[in-house]
């Protein structure tokens, strides 16, 4: 049986080959790469974020099984794989705690400007008449309101971190929501209350721009947006334009509606002083990463002996 891992690159360790497995490749394609050429002779494939879609599927009679090597698989066409009975799994669960830890991490970031003043001390504090510099206010994480927008692990985890530190934690219902369950706050009084705004939902087609330029405009002047769940949640331009205006506070952002960006992406050509953006890290503590290669190998295992697990 033959194995290809189409972005193997995306995993910073690699897989240990299980003994039922013939041949394995690992590969280094990237998202926008064709899979067909990859897949000609495998029978599972291995993607994180390279697509395998309903054309490619037309091409590659032979393949049984996806394994998705991330919890978000809308890399691949799941209608499509049923269609032409190719099961495919993805791997849940295994960095909620490394996700929300770094939203947390950004949280005291960008509201104590750890990375102004950091800056401001290589070049500044040495010329200060005075012991200490003051450059940007610095706010207090206990007391500040946190709005989610997604309850699912990430979420939640979210909530407790931010709980424990004493922040007030509220989950926005869904946007456009008619109702509002118990146990959330409407998606536009989350936007008005919160001092941070946290996005933890998945890509879909509702949900791209979910943050624009008029749900910032409904935020508190001077509150952060954070997002590690998908880039497309967020209107870039619109971001930038909220941070040079002053009414955005800050922002951190682990994702970008394309990855890799163009070198000519308006966050990174401005390096705005109040932006931070880290290339879709947040997940990959080793820990997680282990724990990545841990329901990878449950899978494959699963799929071997006839009994998949985590399928989608």
């Amino acid at each position: 049986m033959k194995i290809v891992f189409l972005d193997s690159e995306t995993v910073p360790k690699n897989i240990p080959v299980p003994a039922w497995v013939e041949q394995w490749e690992n590969l280094t394609l990237a998202p926008g790469d064709s899979a067909v050429e990859a897949l000609n002779e495998a029978d599972i494939a291995i993607t994180n974020k390279v697509k395998i879609t309903r054309q490619d599927l037309e091409k590659l009679p032979q393949l049984k099984f996806v394994c998705v090597a991330a919890s978000g698989y809308d890399c691949v066409d799941i209608e499509a794989c049923r269609d032409h009975e190719v099961a495919v799994s993805n791997s849940p669960d295994y960095s909620t705690n490394s996700v929300a830890e770094s939203v947390i991490s950004a949280i005291y970031a960008l509201r104590r400007q750890l990375i102004p003043y950091s800056e401001a001390s290589y070049d500044r504090w040495s010329k200060s008449s005075f012991f200490c510099m003051h450059i940007a206010p610095i706010l207090d994480v206990t007391g500040a309101t946190i709005g989610i927008v997604g309850k699912g692990d990430i979420g939640k985890r979210v909530g407790q971190l931010a709980a424990a530190v004493g922040m007030k934690v509220i989950f926005a219902e869904r946007k456009g929501a008619g109702t509002v369950r118990s146990g959330y706050t409407s998606f536009e009084d989350t936007l008005r209350e919160s001092d941070i705004l946290s996005l933890h939902c998945p890509a879909a087609p509702g949900s791209i721009n979910l943050i624009g330029a008029r749900e910032l405009s409904l935020m508190k002047e001077g509150a952060c947006l954070i997002n590690t769940a998908r880039g497309t949640l967020v209107d870039a331009e619109a971001v930038l334009a909220s941070l040079n205006e002053g009414r955005l506070g800050g922002a951190a952002l682990d994702v970008l509606e394309s990855e890799p960006p163009s070198e000519e992406h308006p966050l990174l050509c401005n390096r705005h002083p109040r932006l931070i953006i880290t290339p879709h890290v947040a997940w990959a503590s080793t820990s997680s990463i282990d724990s990545l290669i841990g329901r990878v190998l449950e899978n494959l295992d699963g799929f071997y002996r006839s009994e998949p697990v985590n399928l989608v």
